[in-house]
């Protein structure tokens, strides 16, 4: 698979991602060598205004943070003594992420999102450039993975990459089809625009928030 091009900025030309021996996202290895080499264009080495007004607005919520990176996040929530677990499959990127929790460092695992049992039952998963992290097959499987983490009435919210791409990762999902792939089991309860995005998201992210309902998620993951 492709890397990533950064897109231009107006009347720039785009800065080509340096050549790695990894192309399979799928693989632990290939973040590796990202993480190892600095190649990290979805880091926002903070965290945005959206984040914060819905942490603040959820403050009793329990949050699990899938692909997390760096963790940013984690680490914006631990300070404020939220519970809160963030996990990721690539030694890496949790080397990297325990390095920026420092004290609260324990919050970080490394694991499988697919099997990973949470010490918690989450009332909010934070999605942030993991689906389109993700090589596309594994699309059914995330939504199907959500449902099974989230109880009804929990909440997936975070920042989501719309609008497919020729390469990637990110890999932009089209609207309908991230619409198709989350109602059977979330209801969209918020929807809104993104300020702040890094270059390899502008003018692409929205903030979407999701609520489990009812309905069982189906086996298969």
């Amino acid at each position: 698979m492709s890397d990533p091009t950064l897109p231009a900025q107006p009347g720039q030309p785009p800065a080509s991602a340096p050549e790695f021996d990894t192309r399979d996202p799928a693989a632990p290895a290939f973040w590796d060598e990202r993480f190892e080499r600095g190649f990290t264009p979805w880091d926002q080495a903070g965290v945005l205004p959206a984040f914060e007004a819905f942490a603040a607005a959820h403050h009793d919520a329990a949050v699990l943070i899938p692909g997390c990176g760096n963790a940013w996040e984690a680490r914006w929530l631990a300070e404020r003594g939220r519970t809160v677990r963030a996990i990721d499959f690539a030694p890496s990127a949790v080397e990297r992420a325990r390095k920026v929790l420092g004290d609260h460092a324990n919050v970080v695992e490394e694991a499988d999102f697919y099997t990973y049992a949470p010490p918690f039952t989450p009332a909010w998963i934070f999605e942030r450039a993991f689906l389109c992290a993700l090589p596309k097959a594994q699309r059914a499987d995330y939504a199907r993975r959500m449902a099974e983490l989230l109880a009804p009435g929990a909440l997936l919210a975070g920042y989501y990459f719309i609008g497919e791409t020729p390469k990637g990762p990110p890999f932009g999902i089209a609207r309908a089809e991230l619409d198709a792939l989350l109602t059977p089991y979330f209801n969209l309860i918020a929807d809104e625009p993104v300020e702040g995005s890094l270059p390899v998201f502008l003018g692409r992210e929205r903030w979407l928030t999701w609520q489990r309902n009812d309905a069982p998620a189906a086996p298969g993951v």
